[in-house]
């Protein structure tokens, strides 16, 4: 995998990843569906209905583009995705605004620990999806609670690339 590490004053200040490829079989993902794929797919969920698109990039995701992500009841809507029958090992769940075709807004729910403030793999499965749609150039930034990723879907070898800022977080010992 490719990792390349960009440096400011001595100092490392935003780190690039390799994500590899994303996977679009439904049944790998997994969703349950007859469709070989689920893009830009109508669905119930809650009881309400939904246009979702689903990718893996190591993980099972599904990313729904609406308006107003700030007013989503997340505590509320998230769980019905994430234990929906539609996904038998469960799902984290993109709530995705389109700002342009540069720029996504993202709110998550992650899959066994609700609301996260970021998520990066579901940044990548955003601009996938996005670009699937039609909706997004296939390199975009996302902003998302916790600061914001760029991401790149490489037309080349049809890797997602990942990029975020990179911060000296603690420092430790270990004893033995």
């Amino acid at each position: 995998k490719h990792l390349k590490l960009f440096c400011r004053d001595g100092k490392v200040s935003s780190v690039s990843v390799d994500m590899g490829k994303a996977m679009l079989d439904a049944a790998q993902i997994p969703v349950l569906t007859e469709k070989p794929r689920m893009i830009d797919n109508p669905v119930e969920i809650g009881g309400k209905p939904y246009r979702v698109t689903c990718v893996s990039v190591g993980n099972p995701h599904c990313v729904v583009f609406c308006d107003a992500i700030d007013s989503l009841d997340l505590e509320r809507i998230g769980p019905d995705f994430e234990y929906a029958e539609l996904f038998p090992e469960r799902v984290n769940t993109e709530f995705v605004r389109v700002v342009n075709r540069n720029n996504l807004r993202m709110r998550v729910w992650e899959r066994g620990s609700g609301e996260t403030l970021a998520c990066g793999t579901g940044a990548c499965a955003s601009v996938v999806a996005s670009a699937l749609c039609g909706v997004c150039s296939r390199e975009a930034t996302v902003k998302l609670l916790g600061g914001d990723l760029d991401i790149r879907w490489s037309d080349e070898d049809d890797h997602v690339y990942m990029t975020g800022p990179a911060a000296f977080v603690f420092d430790g010992e270990i004893a033995l």
